[in-house]
């Protein structure tokens, strides 16, 4: 039986890079886009729906072969404000997914955060978890993750053909969505970044993740979780290694989160009004200061996941919104 891939969310940025990977080593895929959404992926058979459609999902599934279910699609956010759309998608389209993957028998590999795993203090290695409780994260993203999350462990331990994977903070090129950590790296090069801010996190290269995200679809054991992480960088080094790719001066002056969190409504706002996702948030900042130190050992050791420099994403990313016209 000929072996098909279904990616969903496959015109956003984990998407495209799974879709990608998979269409490389020649492999069929079938990409779920949204109605008019841009820049779908080439080279896949497109079809038009939404997860939390699931008459459009059924269509999507409807289709001969031994399907590998790679279920991207999702919103995130570091909103203080709670968007139920959010929820609908994260949580409602994952419902959808598993129903429909059991009902044809395809395996699932459902595309989780690290945020929804609980925080662990600092200086203590963050590794995988077996079970998942919104009320145990911090964050309206982190507790729909949480709780999808526990769906789809919930259905492998009934028999689904399932297993997760925990991506840290994605960045890489391809990112048509303007996520934040893109729009980070494009305000650092038009020179909209007049201070930084204390704290870091986890940033893995969007390519990284989306081959670490196929070989769990293909060899990850079936109700297992797998973090997909790189390390930890502070912001002021990620900006350090922006200005020695692009001899943009890095701002010297580091706001401490306290200020940030204080002005953070008011930019939320301001970005709304402008079209542009903020780059800082209650949460976000929040976030910066968590202990970030997670434990990609497992996916190295099952999956032979592996991780490039930051520099290296960094330069490709620059490069990227250069071609697009971005910066």
């Amino acid at each position: 039986m000929e072996q098909i891939y279904l990616v969903t969310g496959a015109a956003g940025h984990l998407g495209s890079a799974v879709t990608a990977a998979l269409l490389a080593r020649g492999a069929r895929v079938r990409a779920l886009v949204l109605p008019g959404e841009p820049h779908p992926p080439a080279g896949a058979e497109c079809c038009t729906g939404d997860v939390c459609d699931p008459e459009s999902l059924r269509a999507f599934f409807d289709v001969p072969g031994e399907k590998r279910v790679i279920h991207c699609a999702g919103i995130v956010t570091i909103a203080g404000r709670i968007d139920p759309r959010v929820r609908a998608v994260n949580v409602g389209g994952t419902r959808n997914v598993i129903a429909l993957s059991r009902e044809t028998g395809a395996r699932l590999l459902h595309v989780s955060s690290v945020h929804a795993i609980p925080d662990l203090p600092r200086g203590a290695v963050i590794r995988e978890v077996a079970r998942f409780d919104p009320a145990a994260v911090v964050g309206y993203y982190a507790k729909t993750k949480a709780e999808a999350t526990q769906l789809v462990l919930d259905a492998a331990a009934d028999g689904l053909d399932a297993r997760v994977v925990h991506p840290s903070g994605i960045l890489g090129p391809g990112d048509w969505g303007r996520g934040h950590l893109t729009a980070l790296v494009a305000d650092f090069c038009a020179r909209r970044l007049p201070c930084a801010v204390e704290g870091g996190y986890d940033f893995v290269d969007v390519r990284d993740v989306a081959a670490g995200a196929v070989a769990a679809a293909d060899r990850g054991r079936a109700g297992e979780c797998y973090i997909l992480a790189n390390r930890w960088y502070s912001i002021r080094a990620v900006l350090a290694k922006l200005e020695e790719l692009t001899g943009i001066r890095a701002a010297r002056f580091c706001a401490p989160g306290f200020l940030v969190r204080a002005a953070a409504p008011l930019s939320e706002r301001l970005c709304a009004a402008r079209g542009r996702p903020p780059l800082f948030t209650g949460y976000s900042v929040y976030t910066l200061g968590t202990n970030a130190h997670f434990s990609h050992e497992k996916a190295d050791h099952e999956l032979g996941y592996t991780v490039r420099p930051l520099r290296e994403t960094l330069a490709d990313t620059v490069a990227w919104l250069r071609e697009a016209g971005r910066i």
